[in-house]
C-alpha cells in the first residue's frame, strides 16, 4: 500500500464524510467512491485542496453493467502534478437520473461528458452543449451499452438517385448463426479433414 495514497485517502474521507462512500487502493491507484449529488463538491475540493492539489482532469468516461438497479457508473481519473499522483473518483447513476456536471470545476469535462452522453446515455445536468460527439445526430440508441444490438438500428449509405445520404432500417444478407462460444479445442466432437496426421505415433516407434 502506498502510504502517500492512504494519508491522501484518509483524509478525503474524513473531510468529505457526509459525500464519500468508500476509499479503496489497488495496484498502487486509489478509488473513491462518491454520492452522485455531490460529484462537484468532491471535485471541487480535491483540486482547491492545499493537501490534494489534484487540478489535472485526465479523463471521465462511462461504464455499464446492465445487471445493476444503477446501471452506470460514471469515472473521473484526476492527477495532482505537484504530488505526482493520481486518483479515481467513481459514483453511480441508472438511465433516468441525471448527474451534476462537473464543466464548471473543469471546462474540459465538457468534452468527456459529451461522449459519455453520446455513447453510454449517461445524461449531465447543466451541461452548457449536451450534444452527440462521434456518432452522428440523427443516430439512434447509445452504441457502447452493453444491450445495444451489434449491428445498430440503421444503416446509411449515399443514394446516387436521390443524391443525398439516407438512412435504412438494418437488413441483414444473413441469419445470424448460432454460437456455443466453446473453445474450438474443446468443443469439436468429430474429426476434421487432415485430423488423421496428427494421430499418435505407434508405441513401438514412441519407443525407440
Amino acid at each position: 500500500m502506498n502510504p502517500a495514497l492512504k494519508e491522501i485517502g484518509d483524509h478525503i474521507a474524513a473531510a468529505l464524510a457526509a459525500d464519500v462512500v468508500s476509499v479503496s487502493q489497488r495496484l498502487d491507484e486509489l478509488t473513491v467512491v462518491v454520492n452522485a449529488g455531490a460529484i462537484v463538491r468532491v471535485l471541487t475540493f480535491l483540486r482547491d485542496d492545499d493537501q490534494c492539489g489534484f487540478t489535472c482532469l485526465v479523463d471521465v468516461c462511462g461504464v455499464d453493467w446492465p445487471q445493476r438497479e444503477r446501471r452506470f457508473e460514471v469515472v473521473y481519473n484526476l492527477l495532482s502534478v505537484r504530488l505526482n499522483l493520481r486518483i479515481r473518483v467513481k459514483l453511480e447513476t441508472d438511465a433516468q437520473t441525471p448527474v451534476p456536471t462537473a464543466t464548471g470545476v473543469f471546462p474540459s469535462a465538457g468534452w468527456y461528458e459529451r461522449e459519455a452522453w453520446d455513447l453510454f446515455g449517461i445524461y449531465f445536468s447543466d451541461h452548457p452543449d449536451l450534444r452527440r460527439l462521434l456518432t452522428d445526430y440523427g443516430f439512434e440508441g447509445h452504441p457502447l451499452r452493453k444491450d445495444f444490438p451489434l449491428t445498430g438500428h440503421v444503416e446509411v449509405r449515399y443514394d446516387d438517385e436521390q443524391k443525398r445520404v439516407v438512412y435504412e432500417p438494418v437488413k441483414l444478407a444473413q441469419d445470424f448463426r448460432r454460437f456455443d462460444f466453446l473453445s474450438p479445442w474443446e468443443g469439436m466432437d468429430r474429426l476434421l479433414p487432415g485430423d488423421e496426421k496428427a494421430a499418435p505415433a505407434p508405441a513401438a516407434a514412441a519407443k525407440g
